[in-house]
């Protein structure tokens, strides 16, 4: 208890020397180092340039400087291409003698001198790259109109990453529209191709920021084709065979292009931007909409880009977590896609980073290092640069978590501490110094600075000082008869004097003095009022006709020791170059009035410390048109008072000239010479048409009157003053408004009004009689006496207990009349029970119910604002699962007893709490209960591969799906034949084949591979927060080999790669890696097996290379020559024996490649009329199925399809065999094999 008291009184001493931490040691006295510029912490640098990494400090001694580089000293001695600049520590690289990349290094700087060392930031040094656009042959993109199309983009990785535009020949943007955008990856996606998409220039340009370079993709074409168009241009490589039969793409309700599957999840920082983005295909094209499902969207900070495909929240914070949900939607139909965002928090500040303390010998104070962050960040202290647990005992300095007590400081305890706050994404780190001194005072502001101010503006009068300990500021004007304390004067804690209205008596010498136990300072300041500049003719509205004159008035009054300064405007702008306009003092004449002249015409009169303006119209009329002029009336003249009394009198005016304007009305002006001399408040208007006026007048004014005529074209100047009217002091008639009352402590109550103004006081000596006491029988009122205030605070009350108040305004001459009661509240206090009986009920796998009993009125110790549920997923009941837990809170504001919980996860154990609140906080929580979910609907497989695709088999591979949602029992895979729109059912897989990978530790998940005509494409999912990943390869090590070097490819800011340096015929070990901050271990992906395939297998792509057309013709020449040589030697009566090999070779099927040797069969004339292998074509064109058709199983050779233990389908697509061939006869048809389908239409492609 003691600590703890020991504790609450450091925290006093805290707040009490405040300003100490806010002050700025002169440099002429000793203090430690303080760190005032260094580079960033990520700091990227043109590789054409001289680095230079700043460091630069202050203190007394100047500090000396010193660097490591990657955690260890650097000798820049040592290192000819480096210099440090003098007097600094800034250190500048020579790259002419020496390449960039040799220092991409973490540098750190360190300050010292006698009394302390101070730390830089770790800086991460990294040139910036543009790397130049790998080349490639780009084949033209042939694309039914109607289907959706995505052109990839995939730019080389550079530091920063590009920023992605597509532009065409004439480097033109490319239109795009809700129909064709660009994604965040910089891919042109296409919702549906139309015809006018077909063209030859499509190019990704990619644009490095630091280097200001723009790469050029090779360009794409892309022609789109209806159906009719493609059988013509497909007949001549196929015999004029229809190809197609069907219609354009149909019409067709929107699918997601991505993100796929029916959700994702992304996390982001605080602080930072979150892009999100859902693009869709379908005809008509999709409009593409977002909600929050938990909640509204900020909408300060929401914008929406791409027509609306990209949601970009800017400023995240922790209120921006939960569940998004884009739809897209046309005519036909919708498809809703929800994206989990999850906000984490880098480390930061939560009242700013640790201030210098500057401190006397004995005194005590504290040193607080407060931040957040998600997850909760750790603090660490070091002292000089070493960790405060390794440094110097000292009795005087205890370590708090987060806070360093000081007690009783001594001489030489000086140093600076260093606050390290980290998390997993990121530190901060903050210099901070104790600096032991004694110090007699002294006020840096010049002496005898000279303040001028305009009458009834506010007056500052600065009085910066120093001294240890902190000086005491007092101040004092002209003879020093007394200090200045009060109104008008207020004191700031700074020492700054304010003057809130400068009058002209306030004009003067102002003296403030400084002083502690070692000695007092003073300094002299002067301020000067000066009247204000002020149009007291003002320019008014003119009609005039074309080629006669008109003048402008504008008259100024302002304070003789100021240089005024004439300036005329038309419409806002300058005035026109022109003769015609003459400009005296203080008029503005045109001669010659032309068209053109008319406009608003604007006087401004400046000076080096205020200025007034006043503008007027000029209308200019034909000269054959009677000019009629409206002008603004002239002033009421003769004011008379008459019929005076003690409240009220009567007020009389004779009207000035209307200007051909009727008079609209009249306003009434006083002035208080007694309380605001120089300040005209308007007190009634009357109509036009009345000359009188009965005004109530109130106690302890002195009233000047005065009245102002309105007519359509303005207000008329001022009238002349009436003569001066006095009312007698007397009691308020009113009492304050407003009146409440709160609590700001536990034990206090706050009692405030809305206090009277000058006009409702009635009298002098005002002030306010405050009446409390709890709203119980017999209680008796408690009064105090409250002036030049408008709130009391009473101490030491019951916490949350209902008051009945009062407050009644007093002045010299008696109490204003009985004041109501109003009712408030003391402070209050975070409740001390939790909600009893909780208790859940499941209504479905997603959503369940909370119930509680309400919390007594008695233990909610305050308002009661409505009750909050704690819940968070422990893990899913599926073993493969991992065990994470997600954190979430439910606000239900209101006296509720149960309440929804939506969007659980399904096939998961959830544990909760239920927490009751008020205006101060949460209370304790209910006791932990858990529920168990049941399950639900899994998502899909994460991805689907087709491999080892061959003419009558493939292998089909996929990944279990993210969100299993229950135990699997199986799979179902479905094909749909190329000229059908129905899918096949294929067979059902036991749930424990296909490979399962459940989520990471680490952010990477789901690493595969697939082989393509460019290279090897590297996919992957992540969840980490770095920026910048990279991935590695290496051959896998033979038996007896040494280890490989691991090859390194950058990856730019997408979530796959293409390897194109990976040599058939090999297998490779693939990772990928993340890399986080210098202080942070790499991030590395399981390692991944490739074997690149040697040759390509699929004969369909034969017929499309020109080796083999050329092949084909070498042949068919062959035989040519052979036929003739043939028909010579039978003339001359010879034997050649092609009969004897055609008669033995009568098969018409087409012999494929032997696997054995690689070569053709024999070649057969009639092949190009022959259906592809494994199906059968009648006579009459039709494809007849039976029932057997709709199985796949059917087409494999000896019963069901397989699974193999890796999770791949193997099915045989092979024709029937040979004895039910013999047995149906050639008229039975089989279905035509999905794969052969697929190599037609790729041939085809």
């Amino acid at each position: 208890m003691m600590e703890r008291r020991r504790m609450e009184a450091a925290l006093l001493v805290l707040f009490l020397v405040h300003l100490a931490t806010t002050l700025e040691v002169p440099l002429d006295l000793p203090q430690p180092p303080t760190i005032t510029h260094q580079s960033p912490k990520d700091y990227i640098i043109d590789p054409r340039e001289n680095i230079v990494i700043h460091c630069e400090a202050k203190g007394k001694p100047h500090p000396s400087f010193s660097w490591t580089r990657n955690g260890t000293h650097f000798d820049i001695d040592e290192d000819p291409n480096v210099t440090m600049k003098p007097h600094t520590g800034t250190l500048v690289v020579d790259i002419s003698r020496a390449k960039a990349e040799h220092y991409e290094c973490v540098y750190q700087c360190t300050a010292r001198n006698k009394h302390g060392t101070a730390v830089s930031n770790n800086i991460v040094v990294q040139q910036s790259r543009s790397p130049l656009w790998s080349k490639e042959k780009i084949k033209p993109i042939v694309v039914q109109e109607g289907v959706s199309l995505v052109l990839p983009c995939r730019p080389p990785a550079g530091l920063p990453p590009p920023i992605i535009f597509w532009m065409d020949n004439n480097f033109q943007r490319l239109p795009q529209s809700s129909r064709v955008s660009q994604s965040l990856n910089g891919d042109l996606y296409f919702s549906s191709v139309r015809r006018e998409d077909s063209r030859n220039d499509y190019i990704c340009y990619a644009r490095f920021p630091y280097t200001q370079t723009i790469q050029q993709k090779q360009p794409i074409t892309v022609r789109v084709l209806n159906l009719d168009a493609i059988n013509d241009t497909m007949a001549a490589f196929y015999n004029d065979t229809d190809l197609f039969s069907e219609d354009p793409a149909d019409e067709r309700k929107p699918t997601f292009l991505i993100p796929s599957g029916p959700s994702s999840s992304k996390m982001v920082l605080r602080g930072q931007v979150l892009e999100m983005e859902c693009i869709a295909e379908g005809l008509p094209t999709p409009e593409i909409s977002w909600t929050k499902v938990s909640g509204d969207l900020p909408a300060k900070r929401t914008s929406f880009l791409h027509y609306q495909k990209t949601l970009r929240i800017v400023d995240v914070s922790e209120s921006d977590a939960g569940d998004y949900r884009c739809t897209a939607r046309n005519r036909l139909g919708s498809v809703h896609h929800t994206i989990h965002v999850t906000v984490k928090a880098a480390p930061y500040w939560i009242s700013g980073a640790p201030r210098n303390l500057v401190l006397a010998p004995g005194e005590s104070s504290v040193l607080t290092c407060r931040a957040s962050g998600t997850p909760k960040p750790s603090v660490s202290w070091s002292m000089n640069g070493i960790p405060i647990e390794n440094s110097p005992k000292d009795l005087s300095r205890k370590v708090e978590d987060d806070t360093i007590i000081f007690t009783d400081v001594q001489t030489g305890s000086s140093a600076v501490y260093q606050c390290n706050v980290s998390n997993d994404f990121g530190y901060l780190l903050s210099n901070a110094f104790v600096n032991v001194l004694s110090e007699s005072p002294r006020v840096l502001t010049p002496a005898n600075k000279v303040y001028q101010i305009i009458k009834n503006h506010q007056a500052l009068l600065d009085c910066a000082s120093f001294g240890s300990p902190i000086p005491k500021i007092t101040w004092f004007k002209d003879s020093r008869s007394s200090t200045l304390d009060g109104d008008p004067y207020i004191l700031h804690d700074n020492g700054t004097l304010e003057i809130h209205v400068a009058q002209a008596h306030n004009s003067g010498k102002y003296t403030c003095v400084a002083r502690n136990i070692l000695g007092n300072y003073e300094n002299h300041i002067y301020l000067e009022v000066k009247e204000p500049t002020r149009i007291l003719k003002q320019p008014e509205y003119k009609v005039v006709q074309m080629g006669r004159s008109v003048v402008f008035e504008c008259k100024v009054k302002h304070d003789p020791s100021l240089i005024p300064t004439m300036t005329w405007l038309k419409d806002d702008g300058e005035l026109p170059d022109d003769e015609r306009l003459i400009v005296d003092s203080d008029s503005l004449t045109i001669t010659d009035v032309t068209d053109i002249d008319a406009g608003v015409y604007t006087c401004i009169m400046n000076t080096t410390l205020d200025h007034d303006s006043a503008s007027a119209e000029l209308t200019v009329v034909e000269a054959t048109t009677p000019a009629v002029v409206y002008e603004r009336p002239d002033p009421p003249t003769d004011l008379e008072l008459t019929d005076q009394k003690k409240r009220s009198v009567q007020l009389t005016w004779i009207p000035g000239d209307e200007h051909n304007s009727p008079i609209q009305k009249f306003l009434i002006q006083y002035e208080d010479s007694l309380h605001h001399r120089g300040h005209w408040h308007n007190l009634t208007e009357v109509p036009g048409t009345r000359t009188t006026a009965h005004l109530k007048l109130s106690p302890y004014i002195h009233y000047t009157f005065r009245v102002l005529a309105l007519n359509a074209v303005d207000l008329s100047r001022p009238s002349f003053p009436s003569r001066m009217v006095k009312t007698e002091p007397a009691a308020p008639d009113e009492n304050p408004t407003g009146v409440q009352g709160f609590g700001t402590e536990h034990d206090n109550l706050v009692i405030s009004w809305k206090p009277l103004s000058g006009l409702q006081s009635n009298g002098p000596g005002l002030h306010y009689k405050v009446m409390w006491r709890q709203k119980v029988v017999d209680s008796d009122w408690t009064t105090v006496t409250v002036a030049n205030n408008s709130k009391f605070v009473v101490s030491g009350t019951p916490t949350f207990v209902p008051y009945e108040l009062k407050v009644q305004a007093v002045n010299d001459h008696g109490a204003g009349p009985e004041p109501a009661i109003a009712h408030g509240y003391s402070g209050e206090d975070l409740p001390v029970a939790a909600p009893e009986n909780v208790q859940a009920v499941l209504l479905n796998s997603t959503l369940a119910e909370v119930h509680w009993d309400p919390v007594p009125s008695k233990l909610i110790r305050g308002h009661l604002k409505g009750y909050k549920v704690y819940y968070w997923r422990e893990r899913s009941l599926h073993k493969h699962n991992p065990h994470l837990v997600e954190n979430q809170i439910l606000t239900f504001s209101g006296n509720h007893t149960h309440r929804m919980l939506p969007g659980l996860h399904p096939f998961s154990l959830y544990s909760f709490n239920v927490r009751v609140y008020n205006g101060k906080g949460e209370g304790p929580p209910s006791p932990p209960l858990q529920f168990e979910t049941p399950e639900g609907v899994p998502g899909v497989p994460t991805s689907l591969l087709v491999t080892n695709p061959n003419l009558d088999s493939l292998t089909l591979e996929w990944s279990p799906p993210h969100d299993r949602n229950g135990r699997i029992t199986g799979y179902t895979l479905k094909y749909q034949p190329g000229n059908t729109q129905t899918p096949h059912p294929i067979a059902r897989s036991p749930p424990h084949r296909p490979p399962h990978k459940a989520r990471p530790v680490n952010p990477f998940g789901n690493v595969s591979s697939s082989f393509g005509e460019d290279g090897t494409l590297i996919s992957w999912e992540y969840w980490g927060p770095e920026q910048n990943f990279y991935v590695e390869y290496t051959l896998k090590n033979s038996e007896g080999e040494g280890e490989e070097e691991w090859q390194k490819e950058l990856v730019n800011g997408t979530q796959n790669v293409m390897l194109k340096g990976l040599k058939g015929g090999l297998s490779y070990r693939v990772r990928l890696v993340a890399k986080g901050h210098h202080d942070q271990p790499l991030h590395l992906s399981k390692e991944l097996l490739v074997s690149v395939p040697a040759v390509a297998s699929r004969q369909v792509d034969i017929a499309t290379q020109g080796w083999f057309i050329g092949l084909m013709c070498a042949i068919a020449l062959l035989i040519l020559i052979l036929l003739i040589i043939c028909f010579i030697q039978r003339n001359k009566g010879g034997k050649y024996p092609v009969k004897e090999k055609e008669d033995a070779h009568t098969d018409p099927e087409f012999q494929p490649m032997k696997d054995d040797d690689c070569t053709f069969g024999e070649y057969s004339d009639n092949e190009d009329h022959k259906p592809l292998k494994g199906s059968r074509t009648p006579s009459n064109g039709t494809v007849k199925r039976d029932d057997s058709d709709d199985s796949l199983v059917d087409y494999g050779e000896g019963g069901d399809g397989q699974f193999n233990e890796d999770g791949s389908f193997i099915g045989q697509y092979s024709g029937k065999s040979a004895s039910r061939e013999t047995a149906e006869g050639h008229e039975s048809s089989e279905a035509p094999s999905p794969i052969n389908a697929m190599n037609s239409l790729n041939s085809f492609v």
